[in-house]
């Protein structure tokens, strides 16, 4: 029997908004928004808009916006009791954000037991924040993802795990077509409506669990 892992979003999953759009709000200048429309509409590719969009901020403003990103992030319902959850039944939860470690790793803090945090890095070593791609695409993708979902899912033997993908966005689509079991909320529930996708939406982690304990007890 294959062993459950579950693949979980951060931004608009994990926190109730998108910590991207909130901290390019907050300080980035006007030309940023030229760089969110070219991103929404695919006209250039995930990775390098949010590259681009952190360019524009000094290195200077790390800590004002690590602390901005901390105070305003909101925790969606649940998702410490989740993490609690899934731990005490051995199954591994995995972090799979397009986020920057310098926010994620600080909103994530006191939360829970995690198995693995995939998402984007930074350097602060020049004048303008830079930022990394240790998670970038595989040679099964090619879209410019930055953290590339479904390449992460691959590089943890996908293919021997029974994976629950969780996610909000259109940035999930990819990685809920590789997963035996789709819990979905917003754009990606919508989604999965158009693709024919199976999936079991959710308001809180609350409902997460209710939806694992069912399929544990399928399982078993």
């Amino acid at each position: 029997m294959k062993k459950l892992a579950v693949f979980c979003d951060f931004d608009g999953t994990i926190t109730e908004q998108d910590n991207i759009i909130a901290i390019m709000q907050k300080f980035a200048p006007s030309e940023s928004e030229q760089l969110k429309e070219q991103i929404l509409s695919g006209q250039i590719s995930i990775k390098e808009g949010v590259g681009k969009l952190f360019s524009l901020l000094p290195s200077s403003l790390k800590e004002e916006i690590i602390e901005f990103a901390v105070e305003h992030a909101v925790i969606r319902a649940g998702f410490k009791e989740f993490a609690a959850f899934l731990a005490d039944k051995d199954i591994p939860l995995y972090i799979v954000s397009g986020g920057i470690d310098f926010f994620v790793e600080p909103i994530l803090e006191g939360t829970g037991p995690i198995t693995g945090l995939y998402c984007n890095g930074s350097d602060f070593s020049a004048e303008r924040i830079k930022i990394l791609w240790p998670h970038s695409c595989d040679s099964h993708c090619s879209n410019g993802c930055g953290c590339c979902k479904p390449s992460v899912i691959r590089s943890l033997d996908g293919e021997n795990l029974d994976k629950i993908v969780i996610g909000d966005s259109i940035t999930d689509v990819e990685a809920a077509k590789q997963a035996d079991f789709i819990l979905a909320r917003d754009l990606l529930a919508r989604k999965c409506e158009e693709l024919g996708l199976p999936y079991k939406p959710f308001n809180t982690f609350f409902d997460c669990i209710d939806s694992i304990r069912e399929k544990i007890g399928v399982r078993a």
